[in-house]
């Protein structure tokens, strides 16, 4: 992928060390790992693209397993009917939050999935968790669930590290409304999430999963907890940053991931 071959090129792939790779390379990389975390912008069309060609070049030389933030855990039946064909989109919709985004950037990746028999899994835990986590006293909070309602969610206690750094820049960026309880709640959602990639996850398949960005930049987040419950499996990250000049990555970008997908800010967002 060379910036320089082109006027307007609409992004640059780079390594973590911030030189330009060709997606031959990540792809090659994608092949030999086990998870792959394609962190994204959730309004960026590049990112969406690019998750679908590599769900699609994948699928061509191995196994796949499928899962997303977009989706909860208490979603899966719903999900499950639509990929066996037992309802449609329709009914889909009515049964699950979708995203306002959900037909154009994910309903394909579902949709190939459903189309090549693959399991999607639906990672998140559900939001009403989340924000008991956040508004109603931290982890504790998840305690008085029943145990069909905790099948949702990581296995209680959740281990917490408040000093990584990107849970400690959460208090930063959310200001005066930055508290302890609004950095577990993220916790949650990594920890949810890595619990049901590595539940669902199958020898020689790769599991690709989809999420934010933030979930597991710099390795932290999802990939955090991957790794403190199956450290023997090969992990893989992609994410997405926008810059206004794409020919170089700039330094704070730098080591965000394995895989760096660099976007022109200029580019039409999905919503």
């Amino acid at each position: 992928m060379d910036a320089y071959g082109h006027d307007k090129a609409a992004f640059v792939l780079y390594d973590k060390a911030g030189r330009e790779v060709s997606y031959h390379k990540l792809l090659k990389k994608a092949k030999k790992s086990d998870v792959v975390l394609f962190g994204e912008l959730h309004d960026n069309p590049i990112a969406h693209w690019l998750q679908l060609e590599l769900t699609k070049d994948l699928h061509k030389r191995k196994k796949l397993i499928m899962g997303a933030e977009m989706f909860e855990a208490d979603n899966q039946k719903a999900l499950d009917d639509y990929l066996s064909g037992l309802i449609d989109y329709s009914r889909l919709n009515s049964l699950v939050s979708l995203w306002s985004n959900n037909k154009t950037d994910y309903a394909p990746l579902v949709d190939f999935a459903r189309d090549h028999r693959i399991r999607f899994i639906g990672t998140n835990i559900p939001k009403r968790f989340a924000q008991l986590v956040h508004k109603n006293g931290g982890f504790a909070a998840l305690e008085k669930l029943g145990d069909e309602e905790k099948k949702w969610i990581a296995p209680l206690p959740v281990h917490f590290d408040p000093e990584l750094p990107g849970y400690r820049n959460i208090l930063t960026m959310a200001g005066e409304h930055g508290t302890p309880e609004l950095v577990k709640a993220q916790a949650i959602k990594d920890a949810t999430m890595a619990h049901f990639i590595l539940l669902n996850h199958k020898p020689g398949h790769i599991f690709l999963h989809f999420n934010g960005a933030y979930h597991s930049d710099f390795h932290e987040g999802i990939l955090f907890y991957l790794r403190r419950e199956n450290d023997s499996l090969r992990y893989l990250t992609i994410t997405t940053v926008e810059q206004h000049d794409i020919r170089h990555l700039e330094a704070q970008h730098r080591g965000r991931a394995d895989f760096i997908i660099c976007v022109d800010s200029d580019m039409t967002k999905t919503y």
